[in-house]
């Protein structure tokens, strides 16, 4: 059989119609029923392939020029490919199978000449080893009969451009094994609209519970070849499978340009227009659309029972959203989950360069400036190619280096795609990076700083280990981790813990919102005339600016709370210090002065004043997001620096009044035990709180009398102190009175082998330690846990 309709097509196929349309031959017949829109197609056989071939007999004439490649070097690549594709160009598609192309394509538009994309599917294609991604050509928007046969020779010439060969090379496939189908599809016109790609995994971290959605105007290649940032979304399965609202984060990308198709005058058939300035501050999709293709994601990833690589695409004629290609992703399937190479920087540099980090490596190297791959000359392991754009011309050379910086792309464009399989560092979409480093100076690329990775000029020292994670036992005392960035939560959920002890609101409002939230209240009062424009243009796309702190406050929690769910993850009220709150934009119009911040208006207090209560209002605002509308229910809310039980049921109070009202849809609140009168009043405490978690460092500090901020003071600030250790033992005890949970925050316990010790044997329910501390602490609990056991034996006997 010369052609197979997709209605005729199924998984099986891969062997006759290769990976990608048998994927979809698989998809148009199992899930257009539920929902999933694929565009209608056929497909050309192997057997068409391997005909076409014999009756041009150039079956021997390309076994002989690819036996003349250079395996050692590839010095000859190009010419071995252009002789290979120069055999199959030349050579004649026979009247029977044109005939049949023809026919197909006819069925296709109802006798009508659609537009069609015409894909090329090697038989070795899409497997869950190997993607083949970027390998071979796709022709888009053909129109009749000789373009479309023309456009099917164009696909088979492509099994051999330089970059497939290669990559059989490195795959290890005979290249005498493989054919060439091509797939011939109903065109979605997305050049009038938008398309994109997904993954049904998180692409750097692996994580599961997402979808990661990249979108851009126009035709997908711009996300392929990196050209443009996408915009991004991160949708969170089990809120989709709930109903409830799965957009975790959205991030606008510059979708600078948008790839239309050229007039017929025109040679390329392609063009890269500028893209106005409202679409481009414009998401491509509407939350709708992402929810929707979420839930196709999902489908599909439930359907073939493994993560996905999807293409997606929506008809700005019908604007209708589609389908138009899925293939499992290779990155992850082959991972070992125990096992974890960590990489952590001892120092750090002049920055030159940020973007997105594509993998978890750090590598030191010379930078080599290309524009072209065909400027390489030397390349080495230690070379790090400085691009503008990575393109599927550049997959030949990109196993020879050791690390890629691109001025362009997304976390999905081609350059990412590739660096994760080969498991070479990359950090695309820098914008400025041809421009601020400097050919043949070392530098230092670090992607182990979450998903924002950093050129540094300079060597920079730094460590690597490896972790397994299968070797550490997992103790009774729950290890919780402290987190602020939400970069590094996917990643560090894969770490052994018992879910999340302290999330420090203070760095997402820091770093994701930027603004104080009086300023976005009362934004008109404000009369610095640079900080109101600075406002304004953060806060772009949002007509009521107090909308931008919960969405981006929201955003943040939820990615946190994502990450380790179902696990409890106990959020922190926002506990900035006056001086640090008037760091923030539109701050010191707020914030009063005070001799000693440490101990002034922070904490419980500013909540119900009327300096801040409008404030706090979009914080509870944005945390009634996160659980309500998106179903995190496993965040729990914890009251800083509360004085007094008056105090803390004012704050109750007014959390209700935001709609955070303690039990309803199984809210719990905790409080920080960190001030004397939390440890001698703790029973009281507990009945208005679900919980506590002891703040060593405070606790600490205000027993000791003992700024810890203080440089002359700071020798005798000490958590081992006797006096410390008795306020802990007195707040455990009163916990266990009382039936109340009870943790502690601090770096003590990974520090000091002793003080996981005692409190062990206090009782404590939960330790929580920085991420760097998580192992070691781990080990002192288990430690501290087994001599637990043996003394408590001992005197048992005695």
């Amino acid at each position: 059989m010369l052609i197979k309709k997709f209605n005729e097509i199924g998984i099986a196929d891969i062997t006759s119609v290769g990976g990608k349309n048998a994927s979809l031959g698989e998809m148009y017949n199992q899930l257009t029923s539920k929902g999933v829109r694929i565009p209608n197609g056929f497909a050309t056989t192997s057997t068409a392939f391997w005909k076409f071939l014999k009756q041009n007999d150039i079956l021997e004439a390309l076994k002989n020029v690819l036996s003349g490649l250079d395996r050692n070097q590839y010095a000859n690549l190009e010419l071995i490919g252009e002789r290979a594709r120069s055999l199959i160009l030349k050579s004649e598609l026979s009247a029977t199978f044109s005939k049949a192309i023809v026919n197909a394509y006819k069925d296709l538009g109802h006798m009508e000449e659609a537009e069609v994309a015409v894909r090329s599917s090697a038989t070795a294609e899409d497997l869950p080893t190997a993607s083949f991604a970027g390998q071979h050509d796709t022709f888009l928007n053909v129109k009749g009969e000789e373009n479309l046969l023309k456009a099917v020779k164009k696909c088979f010439a492509s099994l051999y451009t330089d970059r497939a060969i290669k990559y059989r090379e490195d795959k290890g496939f005979k290249h005498e094994d493989v054919a060439l189908s091509v797939g011939v599809q109903l065109m979605v016109r997305s050049d009038k609209a938008c398309s994109g790609v997904g993954f049904t995994i998180e692409p750097e971290s692996g994580f599961e519970n997402v979808v990661l959605l990249s979108g851009v105007w126009g035709l997908g290649e711009n996300i392929v070849q990196g050209t443009i940032n996408p915009d991004e979304f991160y949708v969170f399965k089990p809120s989709v499978k709930k109903g409830n609202y799965p957009i975790l984060q959205k991030k606008l990308g510059d979708k600078k340009l948008t790839m239309v198709y050229a007039p017929e005058k025109e040679k390329s058939t392609i063009l890269n227009i500028d893209t106005p300035l409202n679409k481009q501050e414009q998401y491509v999709l509407s939350d709708e659309e992402v929810i929707t293709l979420g839930k196709w994601a999902l489908l599909i990833e439930e359907h073939y029972q493994k993560p996905m690589d999807i293409e997606w695409a929506k008809d700005g004629v019908t604007n209708e959203l589609h389908i138009t290609q899925a293939r499992p992703e290779t990155v992850h399937q082959t991972k070992n989950k125990n096992i974890h190479i960590a990489y952590q920087l001892k120092e750090k540099g002049k920055a030159l360069a940020e973007g997105n980090a594509v993998g978890a490596k750090i590598k030191v190297g010379v930078a080599v400036l290309l524009k072209s791959p065909k400027d390489a000359k030397g390349l080495h392991t230690d070379s790090i190619i400085i691009t503008d754009t990575i393109t599927p011309d550049w997959d030949p050379l990109l196993k020879q280096v050791g690390g890629i910086v691109t001025n362009k792309g997304g976390r999905t464009s081609h350059a990412a795609i590739v660096a994760r399989e080969l498991g070479v560092p990359a950090i695309v979409g820098c914008g400025n990076a041809t421009a601020n480093i400097t050919e043949g100076e070392t530098i230092t690329i670090s992607c182990a700083e979450g998903k924002t990775g950093h050129v540094y000029q300079g060597k920079l020292a730094y460590i690597k280990k490896e972790i397994d994670f299968s070797t550490l036992g997992i103790p009774q005392t729950e290890a919780k981790l402290i987190l602020a960035d939400p970069e590094n939560a996917f990643q560090l959920s894969f770490y052994p813990n018992s879910g999340v002890g302290l999330l420090r609101m203070e760095f997402i409002i820091t770093h994701l919102v930027k603004i104080h939230p009086m300023a976005l209240v009362k934004f008109d009062k404000i009369k610095e005339v640079s900080v109101k424009k600075e406002i304004e243009q953060l806060t772009r796309g949002h007509s009521d600016k107090k909308a931008y702190f919960v969405e981006k406050l929201a955003e943040g929690i939820a990615i946190i709370a994502a990450a380790f769910y179902p696990k409890e993850v106990i959020v922190r009220l926002s506990d900035f210090k006056t001086n640090e709150y008037a760091n923030l934009i539109g701050g010191t119009s707020f914030e009063p002065h005070e001799e000693n911040p440490m101990l002034g208006f922070r904490g419980a207090s500013r909540y119900y004043s009327d300096r801040y209560k409008d404030g706090f209002a979009l914080e509870c605002a944005a945390i009634k997001k996160v659980r309500d509308k998106m179903g995190l229910t496993n965040l729990k809310v914890m009251v800083p620096f509360c004085r007094t039980i008056k105090e803390g049921k004012k704050v109750l109070s007014v959390m209700a009044e935001n709609g955070l009202k303690r039990g309803v849809n199984n809210l719990e609140v905790y409080t920080m035990v960190e001030i004397p009168s939390n440890v001698i009043l703790a029973q009281e405490f507990a009945q208005i709180f679900d919980g506590f978690s002891i703040g060593s460092n405070d606790l600490t500090q205000l027993t000791l009398g003992i700024d810890r901020d203080s440089e002359i003071m700071g020798k005798l600030f000490d958590e081992n102190d006797l006096a410390a250790k008795r306020m802990i033992s007195m707040a455990i005890a009163s916990a266990k009175k009382t039936g109340t949970k009870i943790g502690l925050c601090g770096q003590a316990p990974s520090d000091f082998p002793e003080f996981a010790q005692f409190l062990v044997d206090e009782g404590v329910d939960s330790i929580s330690f920085n991420p760097d501390a998580l192992l070691q602490g781990i080990k002192n609990i288990n430690k501290a846990e087994k001599r637990h056991v043996t003394l408590g034996m001992a005197n048992s006997s005695n």
